[in-house]
């Protein structure tokens, strides 16, 4: 696979998708399994996608309902083999009720198709909480608790042969663990719902790959990881 992106970054189908050369590294990352994660019950009552997503619009079960001007469930192929969980909603998402849209979508479209992938295609794009929390702030552990069980049904739904948790807050919805994105990434972890056992690759979120340009490389490692966790 290396070779082919050597001959892309020669080309001009890189520049042509705007993706950034520092997703294009020479390393190829070791797939280290790590048993962690939480152990998640199939839900009782089986749901189809749109009957999922009607529950999270209708959904006013904690204070960020109240803020929101929609619930943003979340976009794409409701079968796909990646599924991507971010943190939240921001303002942009709140009022076109999508995932992933403004700069951080934009670069997030150029993290897919450097994987040759399209986020309505064989990807799925979800957040840890539904809802847009007020001036942008992090939502909080029981915010997050109280909305995982939609996260569940989504899982449950899609069965995903990858996860790509985005931030520490999707790495703690995904994994039930407060750590750090230094301590989880660089190794594929694994979350277990009903008989599934799903590889979870943990990286960096966009909007913080927008400040600090400097880390693409480790989240392009991070790419090729959860690539190879589905290839294994």
């Amino acid at each position: 696979m290396t070779s082919v992106r050597r001959e892309l970054t020669q080309g001009q189908w890189l520049e042509a998708l705007g993706v950034d050369p520092f997703w294009i590294v020479d390393e190829q990352p070791t797939v280290k399994p790590v048993e962690s994660g939480v152990s998640t019950p199939v839900a009782d009552i089986q749901q189809d996608g749109a009957s999922v997503d009607a529950a999270i619009k209708s959904c006013k079960q904690c204070g960020l309902a109240r803020h929101r001007k929609q619930a943003v469930p979340g976009s794409g192929d409701q079968k796909a083999e990646w599924l991507l969980v971010g943190e939240a909603p921001g303002v942009d998402e709140d009022r076109a009720g999508l995932p992933f849209v403004g700069q951080s979508g934009q670069l997030l479209d150029a993290m897919l198709a450097a994987l040759d992938l399209k986020r309505d295609q064989g990807v799925y794009l979800t957040n840890a909480v539904k809802c847009h929390p007020e001036e942008n702030r992090t939502p909080t552990t029981d915010e997050m608790d109280l909305c995982n069980g939609y996260l569940n049904q989504q899982i449950d739904q899609i069965q995903p042969k990858v996860i790509l948790a985005l931030g520490r807050s999707a790495a703690y919805a995904v994994l039930g663990q407060e750590a750090s994105i230094q301590s989880l990434r660089g190794a594929v972890r694994y979350r277990t719902q009903g008989e599934i056992r799903i590889p979870v690759v943990v990286t960096y979120h966009p909007a913080y790959l927008l400040r600090e340009p400097a880390e693409k490389w480790k989240a392009w490692q991070d790419l090729l990881l959860a690539r190879k966790a589905i290839d294994a």
